[in-house]
């Protein structure tokens, strides 16, 4: 937690995924845009969809600076979260919102290198399951440089104050 509060250590690295159309994409790809990161998965029933929306709604209060922000999901269940099923649900939320997925080594080296912790919980038998997943909201700048998270539950208006902060004048 101090590594991400005081951005202490390394936090991030370069990834290179598979959207929901899919498309390879790395983290170059999106250079010279302000980076909304959050890492979930589509069968939330609750904390994703939410913070989803506070995301969807920042980019759109932003208004024309909008454009300079990238917002990106990144499931931490690929085994479910088949591409059709990411493309129906990111199309949900914000027409700009790109959401990856890859092999489970490498959602999970990703993953840690942002700090994200991911459980899955009530798995046995191949029962259905649900997964216990920080909810950290993580804004990387124009260089792919880590900056901060917003907690889970920040609302809509006050992601606005900051990236607006890091947006060109």
């Amino acid at each position: 937690m101090d590594a991400l509060m005081w951005n202490h250590g390394p936090i991030g690295a370069p990834f290179d995924l598979i959207d929901q159309n899919g498309r390879r994409r790395t983290d170059a790809q999106f250079r010279g845009k302000l980076l909304v990161l959050y890492f979930g998965y589509t069968y939330c029933p609750d904390v994703c969809p939410t913070d989803l929306m506070a995301i969807s709604s920042a980019i759109d209060l932003l208004g024309s600076a909008g454009n300079n922000v990238q917002p990106i999901f990144i499931t931490v269940d690929p085994q479910r979260d088949t591409l059709e099923h990411l493309r129906r649900y990111v199309s949900a939320f914000h027409p700009r919102l790109v959401g990856l997925t890859g092999s489970e080594h490498d959602i999970r080296t990703l993953a840690l290198a942002y700090k994200v912790y991911y459980t899955k919980i009530g798995a046995e038998q191949g029962e259905p399951y649900a997964i216990y997943h920080t909810g950290f909201i993580y804004l990387v700048d124009r260089d792919g440089k880590y900056l901060g998270f917003f907690p889970p539950g920040t609302r809509a208006d006050r992601m606005v104050e900051i990236i607006r902060q890091h947006l060109p004048q």
